[in-house]
């Protein structure tokens, strides 16, 4: 069974949601330490002030019951306790050696005496020499412990202040679960508004898709709207071109198979008609019919070379423009050119510059529309070739003194086997000339521009793209 396929929708939105989710653990991670730190901070802070105002007190301190200084620790944790006022998260317990000597007024919340886990953890330290401020974990709680010791005249006394740290932490936790709380709610904001947003962002994959799906070798009109200007509009509009360039190659296609199959059915039903009707006991019928088949056969052959040079033009990629002098080219084509017919062959001007073109199919071209200019003007008339670059064109013509052509017809015979009456009276042809040499200046980018009166003669003239950074030369004519 096929899997389920994952729509590209659904990627984007999840890629988003799971970075949100990941800046959001991050953030809420980095939150939790930094509020815990602060925290113990502040605790440590706080046991710091109280170990050097009890050293303090100690050392320099009176007794205010004597007015003399502290005798022994005992006066010193009674005078300290005396005068602190705990908070509700603070405790305190006065040791003397290993055991409780005063406890903290009834009205304070904290009794650290009640945890014995942490009175041991007291008077374990309670006779040492330095003070001690660390974090203890009993059944009871979480505490921040100062015990501090005290030594007087030889007498050994410790103060044991705590601060729980339940309180502030119970206080951190309610404030993450109320983050985690909103980072819940935003992500699934961020899943709905971002499924929406890549839904209008993406449509034009969504409707290039549906156009793709549309088009089959009986439908290639569809196309995908534009929208904007960014690199999706340029998606869309490439697409367009490359559906465009399908169409038309399509189009020419069914056109040269329809014009293909009706030009060649004429000869063959006449062959096959003579064959038919062929007397093979006469001799002379036998003649007659085999010199109208093979005349009809070399037409065929010369109507099928047309099309296939045709087809080739139709390709793009058969042209493959190189950088060539066209004065030279120019001379060239006159010179083959002279070999078409008995005519006064004339050299009008050649451009003196470097144009990319692809030199065969250029000459092809050329000669092309020397031999119909050969081939509707009468012996001795004259038959002129030249070349000029004019701004941002090159431009190369044949002039003739022929039969000309009439204006309705200047369009027609730009058309696949189109010939006029006036043509096909003077000589035969399948009507692919033209159409070769357009296909051919097409794909050089350029054009052609058909000149003509009748009676007078005709300028057919190849217009190309150029650019003057490839002149070799100055211009010339």
């Amino acid at each position: 069974m096929e899997a389920a396929r994952t729509t590209l929708r659904s990627r984007i939105v999840g890629t988003m949601v799971l970075v949100a989710t990941v800046a959001l653990s991050v953030s809420g991670t980095l939150l939790w330490v930094l509020e815990e730190r602060s925290i113990h901070h502040d605790a440590d802070r706080q046991l710091d002030r109280v170990h050097t105002l009890l050293t303090d007190l100690a050392v320099t301190g009176t007794d205010p019951g004597t007015g003399a200084p502290f005798t022994s620790p005992s006066r010193v944790l009674h005078a300290y306790l005396s005068a602190t006022v705990l908070g509700p998260t603070q405790g305190a317990v006065a040791l003397l050696g290993s055991r409780v000597y005063l406890l903290a007024p009834r009205g304070v919340t904290l009794r650290p005496e009640e945890d014995p886990e942490l009175m041991s953890y007291a008077t374990a330290h309670a006779t040492g020499v330095d003070a001690v401020v660390d974090t203890l974990r009993t059944a009871r709680g979480t505490y921040r412990v100062l015990v501090s010791p005290i030594t007087t005249h030889g007498e050994q006394g410790a103060l044991v202040y705590v601060i729980d740290l339940r309180a502030p932490t119970s206080s951190l936790r309610q404030s993450m679960a109320l983050y985690a709380l909103s980072a819940t709610v935003s992500l699934a904001a961020v899943a709905v508004l971002a499924r929406v947003a890549v839904g209008r962002l993406l449509r034009p994959i969504g409707e290039l898709r549906q156009a793709a799906e549309a088009i089959d070798e009986r439908n290639l009109s569809q196309r995908v709207p534009v929208r904007g200007r960014d690199d999706l509009a340029a998606l869309a509009s490439a697409f367009n071109r490359m559906v465009g360039r399908v169409e038309r190659s399509v189009e020419a296609q069914r056109s040269l198979t329809d014009d293909v199959g009706h030009e060649l059915r004429t000869p063959i039903t006449i062959v096959r008609g003579h064959l038919e009707l062929v007397d093979p006991h006469d001799p002379e019928d036998v003649v007659s019919t085999t010199h109208l088949a093979l005349e009809e056969l070399d037409r065929m052959g010369v109507l099928v070379n047309d099309m296939l040079t045709l087809a080739r033009s139709l390709d793009s990629q058969h042209v493959r423009p190189q950088d060539h002098d066209v004065a030279a080219l120019t001379r060239t084509v006159l010179d083959k050119a002279r070999a078409l017919g008995e005519r006064r062959w004339l050299l009008e001007g050649t451009a003196q510059v470097t144009a990319r073109v692809d030199q065969q199919r250029l000459t092809q071209a050329w000669l092309q529309l020397a031999a119909n200019a050969v081939r509707y003007s009468d012996p001795g008339s004259t038959v002129a070739l030249g070349s000029a670059a004019t701004g941002s064109e090159l431009r190369l013509w044949v002039r003739d003194e022929g039969t000309g052509i009439d204006p309705q017809d200047l369009e027609r015979i730009r058309q696949r086997f189109v010939r006029t009456a006036q043509a096909r009276a003077r000589s035969s042809g399948s009507g692919l000339g033209l159409p070769i040499v357009e296909n051919i200046v097409a794909a050089h980018g350029g054009r052609l521009d058909i000149a003509s009166e009748p009676g007078t003669g005709s300028v057919f003239t190849m217009v190309l793209p150029w650019s003057p950074d490839e002149a070799a030369g100055p211009t010339g004519r």
